[in-house]
């Protein structure tokens, strides 16, 4: 170094073999690696950065998301595709997607945005969740046991409490307990009689050899209820707010 300053001094010309090039190469690397890190991250928050409100149909989705989006109820509000809003809070933003619950159109929807969510709210009618148990089972098993949902958080909001014959959180949570231990037995025995490749299986839900049970599960499924016409859902805006 001090030849190459005493060169310098004396307007000769440097050569590189007296150039010290070591802490060259380590301000690169250095930049190299925040340069990579940044871009890896980005992609990671980037992939995932999606809310989904699913379930089946009349379940009041639609109406929670015009709620929780524009604090407005629809009178009628039945959706054969989804929509898309933005939450903000602050400085934070995450896009939230009303999933549409109609069977011919759920799967295809559902299948578009499963990989970009990072936390999905499946939303129950507490007043006619007894009548369509199988088929609400039936729709949360397909996102539990769907492999692309696994980094998700998911929760479970009992929606229209406001009704009189409502059931309660603790009804509705034992009740899909118990459906989802038989759409278990269900789908087991059918993907035997198949030969699907491995890759395109469902994950399986909760313990072989046991009944299932919610503890079982991976995910931490939180349960709420509220009421998307009464304006009554402060427990799923903090939920989505924590995934912001």
């Amino acid at each position: 170094m001090e030849k190459t300053q005493r060169a310098t001094h004396r307007g000769e010309p440097i050569k590189l073999t007296e150039v010290n090039m070591t802490p060259i190469l380590v301000a690169l690397i250095v930049g190299f690696i925040a340069v990579a890190l940044f871009v890896i991250f980005r992609k990671k928050t980037s992939a995932r950065r999606d809310i989904l409100l699913s379930g089946i149909s009349e379940a009041g989705k639609s109406a929670l998301f015009m709620q929780v989006l524009y604090n407005q109820f629809p009178e009628t509000f039945t959706s054969m595709s989804e929509n898309v809003g933005t939450y903000k809070k602050g400085n934070l933003s995450s896009r939230i997607i009303d999933i549409p619950g109609h069977y011919r159109v759920r799967d295809k929807s559902f299948e578009k945005y499963k990989r970009t969510a990072k936390g999905i709210a499946f939303v129950v009618d507490s007043v006619t969740v007894q009548k369509e148990i199988r088929d609400v089972a039936d729709a949360l098993y397909s996102i539990l046991t769907d492999a692309a949902t696994a980094p998700c958080r998911i929760c479970v909001f009992c929606n229209k409490q406001d009704s009189t014959t409502a059931k309660s959180v603790e009804v509705i949570k034992t009740s899909l307990e118990k459906e989802l231990n038989l759409v278990r037995d269900t789908r087991s025995r059918k993907l035997q009689s198949t030969s699907d490749d491995d890759a395109s299986k469902p994950l399986y839900l909760g313990k072989p050899g046991k009944e299932f049970e919610w503890s079982h599960l991976q995910q931490n499924i939180q349960f709420y209820e509220g009421s998307a016409k009464d304006g009554e859902f402060s427990d799923l805006k903090e939920w989505i707010e924590k995934l912001l």
